[in-house]
């Protein structure tokens, strides 16, 4: 008897679809690439060859995906178990945001940066509360010692610590308080063109909104 196999939408955008596969005991997530229009199917192939290049670096390390196929119109990765942190925010959890630091150190380690942090929907609750990182689709690749990889491991850590502040203030530390308030040129550049441009593709022309990461709005 040929295994059980069911498919489930997790997400679907202009960029294509998210699915729960089911292939008899095998559970992983599927990006499917065909279900995006013909005139975003290049910039959807280099998002997710992006994201594939991410997560061959980082090697099925614990607590990110590990990617399993990558054919140019499939990405499949690994299934984490867990929830957004806006659907189970970690309040007042102080060993979860210290486990998620040393997680960025060691995905900075092997040369990504994750780049898209800012979004709750980025960050997981694992079942035992632990912290993982999915969608890699922004990730860069390169030395961690050079000084562009450093910065973006900054702006890595500075959006840790705004969830942080968001859920665990309390427990921010003065070293901690200070890189928040130091803004890099980056994001200034980003907030004065590169955000504009984003909102102006994303709600005028492509019709959604992510609502920063945080889920739909009620």
């Amino acid at each position: 008897m040929p295994p059980t196999s069911s498919e489930r939408a997790l997400k679907s955008d202009s960029f294509g679809r998210i699915l729960l596969v089911r292939r008899g005991d095998a559970v992983f997530v599927r990006r499917d690439l065909a279900a995006s229009p013909w005139w975003l199917r290049l910039p959807a192939w280099w998002l997710a060859r992006r994201e594939a290049r991410a997560l061959e670096r980082l090697g099925g390390m614990p607590a990110t995906p590990r990617l399993l196929r990558w054919n140019g119109t499939w990405l499949d990765r690994s299934y984490l178990a867990g929830d957004a942190m806006y659907q189970r925010p970690p309040r007042g959890d102080l060993g979860y945001f210290r486990a998620a630091r040393r997680l960025l150190q060691q995905v900075h380690r092997r040369g990504v940066a994750h780049n898209d942090l800012a979004k709750e929907a980025n960050w997981l609750v694992l079942e035992d509360g632990s912290p993982a990182l999915i969608d890699f689709q922004l990730a860069v690749r390169g030395n961690p010692r050079s000084p562009w990889m450093r910065l973006l491991a900054r702006e890595d850590l500075r959006h840790l610590l705004k969830h942080k502040r968001m859920y665990c203030r309390e427990h921010l530390t003065p070293v901690e308080k200070r890189l928040l308030k130091r803004h890099s040129w980056m994001r200034g550049l980003w907030f004065a063109t590169g955000k504009p441009v984003y909102r102006f593709v994303t709600r005028r022309i492509l019709h959604w909104e992510d609502n920063e990461g945080q889920g739909p709005k009620p």
